[in-house]
């Protein structure tokens, strides 16, 4: 049995097709994780803890409620550079609401326990903001410098 010999359009329909897998280019690896989405997301947990706390103690009801709306304004804020800087995409191709659905946390019921971790909250998200101011652009590393140093002011209301 032998084989059909190669028409010349078989032979320039494989050419064509090794050219342009060839010309292809690979693929883009995708960017690395926004630094600003973790501050986000951590602004947004510790409003709610904020939230949660007020309500459980009510002797940090007014402190907590203060916490809660800068918090809250931050992740807003940080947020929406997210989004500017990386719009997000649903899967038909229009900009996809950013929201995140997580379970209330749980406000420790004594004062002093509350307090104490919103002051951790806050402490650490300072910390965590304080090392991002270094490593992105300058437009961004005053709006994170802000976060920063409205999370040491926060610390000050809860004093």
């Amino acid at each position: 049995m032998s084989t059909p010999p190669l028409t010349r359009r078989a032979l320039l329909v494989s050419a064509a097709v090794v050219t342009a897998a060839a010309c292809t280019p690979a693929p883009k690896a995708p960017p690395p994780p926004d630094p600003l989405a973790a501050l986000a997301a951590r602004a947004r947990a510790d409003a709610a803890l904020a939230t949660a706390v007020g309500t459980a103690v009510p002797a940090l009801a007014a402190p907590a409620t203060e916490v809660a709306k800068a918090r809250t304004e931050h992740a807003v804020v940080l947020q929406k550079e997210v989004d500017r800087e990386r719009p997000p995409v649903s899967s038909s191709g229009s900009a996809a609401p950013t929201t995140s659905a997580t379970a209330p946390p749980t406000a420790p019921a004594d004062p002093a326990a509350a307090k104490k971790a919103l002051v951790d909250g806050l402490t650490a998200a300072e910390k965590e903001a304080s090392g991002v101011v270094a490593t992105v652009p300058r437009y961004r590393a005053g709006m994170v410098g802000s976060v920063a140093a409205g999370c040491a002011s926060l610390r000050e209301v809860l004093a």
